[in-house]
């Protein structure tokens, strides 16, 4: 593949290529099985940012190659599908009006409750039941479906398994007798 007057694309030299590559697959490793987990509860994860930074440690020693603009790129792309994904994770209901309108739900059933008739009341209280049950479940839905990387609407991180799997294969078809700086869990490996 050519660029535009300036001669054969190439990836970053060897030594970087080596450095990117670790970052990314212990990148991935650190999103999958630390940040996940956490943005199931609304938080996010400091690990990933440490291989954040390695990223932009070596890029610094690319500054003015051709690749150079394309590896900013692809950081900044990453880094905006991240905040993405801890902004999706944010509960934009907060806790407390789900409370108010659980309380607000008992009150109401108590209260319906109270008025039914003592005989001939099997409609009156079938029907308390179903909207009873209607409601606790709408709400049910509604929690689940602001948080959708914890409860039923569980989102798996698929993608992000994937792209450490690819990484995990290239990092070792290029560098079979390296030792990556990170752990499985993707924290970074003491010396």
């Amino acid at each position: 593949m050519q660029a535009t007057g300036t001669g054969p694309l190439t990836g970053p030299p060897p030594a970087q290529r080596a450095k990117i590559q670790a970052a990314a697959l212990c990148y991935g490793r650190a999103v999958r099985t630390q940040e996940w987990p956490a943005i199931a509860d609304g938080h996010g994860s400091p690990v990933p940012s440490i291989w954040s930074t390695d990223f932009r440690h070596t890029f610094r020693d690319l500054e003015g190659k051709p690749v150079f603009g394309m590896l900013i790129a692809a950081d900044n792309k990453r880094s905006e599908e991240r905040e993405e994904r801890l902004t999706q994770a944010t509960a934009s209901i907060p806790s407390a009006i789900l409370w108010f309108l659980l309380a607000t739900l008992a009150i109401t059933v108590i209260a319906l409750g109270t008025c039914i008739p003592r005989r001939n009341n099997r409609g009156q209280l079938i029907t308390l039941i179903v909207i009873t049950a209607l409601l606790t479940a709408t709400l049910c839905i509604i929690r689940d479906v602001d948080r959708p990387f914890g409860g039923i609407i569980n989102v798996p991180p698929t993608a992000i398994t994937e792209a450490e799997r690819q990484a995990t294969r290239d990092f070792l078809a290029n560098h079979p007798a390296a030792e990556l700086p990170c752990y499985t869990n993707g924290n970074r490996r003491t010396i």
